[in-house]
């Protein structure tokens, strides 16, 4: 079922939202598998280089280019950290913009696990302090915010895992 426009905005030939549509925005810059996993990583708790390029599965020079492309569009900072005996490196963080991306991965997540995998998740995502489920919906009414730190990702009970 479609949305409904206004009335001043029903006849669709006499505008044109061009590139002022924030999800086209959103789209060029997350729109790469390896940018939006390096999103997902982040929030998993990734920060190292390195832990990147091996949980996201492809080559060091593609996840350089998402993280600099991330770092570009603010949703990533980088800080330098140094191991002792170790050279300083740098580590990826989430900025306050690549925090409000959260509904925009468990949206994904969420449509994924009923139309792709069966309804059956290899993970669940639940409030740690309740484990109550948590998921995405659109709601006119103003609603408490769960942030990213009061998510736990737990192993779903519906599948067997190795």
């Amino acid at each position: 079922m479609a949305m409904d426009f206004e009335e001043r905005l029903r006849d669709r030939d006499a505008w044109a939202i061009g590139d002022r549509c924030s999800a086209a925005r959103a789209l060029d810059l997350l729109s790469t598998k390896t940018v939006f996993l390096a999103v997902r990583e982040c929030f998993y708790g990734t920060t190292r280089f390195e832990d990147f390029v091996a949980r996201i599965g492809t080559s060091a020079p593609a996840v350089s280019r998402a993280l600099r492309q991330l770092e570009s569009a603010g949703i990533v900072v980088r800080a330098p950290y140094q191991e002792p005996g170790k050279r300083a490196r740098d580590e990826y963080r989430l900025t306050e913009a690549g925090e409000d991306l959260l509904p925009v991965l468990l949206s994904l997540v969420q449509w994924g696990d009923k139309h792709l995998q069966g309804g059956r998740p290899p993970l669940s995502f639940v409030e740690a302090e309740t484990g109550r489920p948590v998921r995405v919906c659109v709601t006119a009414d103003p609603v408490r915010e769960t942030e990213s730190g009061e998510v736990e990702i737990r192993r779903s009970r519906r599948r067997s895992h190795r």
